[in-house]
């Protein structure tokens, strides 16, 4: 391994990323760029994708582990590592964090201010009626939304925020709950958007949940 800064972390850990990385590109929440990934290492250490990483393609050379305190090598990952680490600090149970951009689930934040599931699984998994947080300014959301997002995970109890125009940021014990997470948001999203196409498949769908 020719990475210093991933020299001491499990392969296995790093072959898991990759595989969770390209099946998010491949369902479209990553984009080649866009999106972020990480994993706790320690009580204040983790790993996660540098800046130039392209998330169909990731290799050890896409990662670096850093503290969660910022110093000179932040400039090498993602964008969004202020948010993983804020979310590290305070939350001992977060082992894994993704942001992504689920098209579909931006496209209905915008017109919405709830996602009110109308699909089986979503309903029951998800619950009747999620907030779509309004950053209200995108300017200087970048800024702001390590802390923005901090207060809104503890407030709400949630392990995900769903946030209008910009994605979803999810933290996790285990990867695969990362991954039912952003299926479930982008699926319900993507059947409410289908059924309001369709005022016949709404009908149907509001008569299977009716207290919703």
């Amino acid at each position: 391994m020719n990475n210093v800064y991933v020299r001491e972390v499990d392969q296995r850990l790093l072959e898991q990323l990759r595989k969770v990385s390209l099946s998010m590109f491949r369902k479209g929440f990553f984009s080649i760029f866009r999106g972020s990934i990480s994993a706790r290492m320690g009580a204040t250490r983790f790993l996660i994708n540098k800046n130039s990483a392209v998330f169909d393609n990731l290799d050890e050379e896409s990662f670096i582990v850093l503290q969660d305190k910022l110093d000179y090598r932040w400039r090498e990952a993602s964008m969004d590592i202020g948010i993983h680490a804020s979310i590290y600090r305070h939350f001992t149970e977060a082992r894994f964090i993704a942001y992504g951009r689920p098209p579909h689930a931006i496209a209905y934040s915008l017109t919405h201010e709830y996602l009110t599931p109308k699909d089986y699984l979503g309903c029951t998994l998800l619950g009747q009626k999620i907030e779509i947080y309004d950053p209200k300014s995108y300017r200087d959301w970048q800024d702001r939304s390590p802390v923005d997002i901090l207060h809104y995970l503890q407030a709400s109890k949630r392990r995900f925020i769903f946030i209008k125009g910009c994605g979803i940021v999810v933290y996790h014990r285990e990867l695969q709950g990362l991954l039912k997470i952003f299926d479930l948001i982008e699926g319900s999203c993507q059947i409410l958007q289908i059924a309001n196409l369709d005022p016949s498949l709404a009908n149907q769908i509001s008569l299977l949940n009716p207290q919703a």
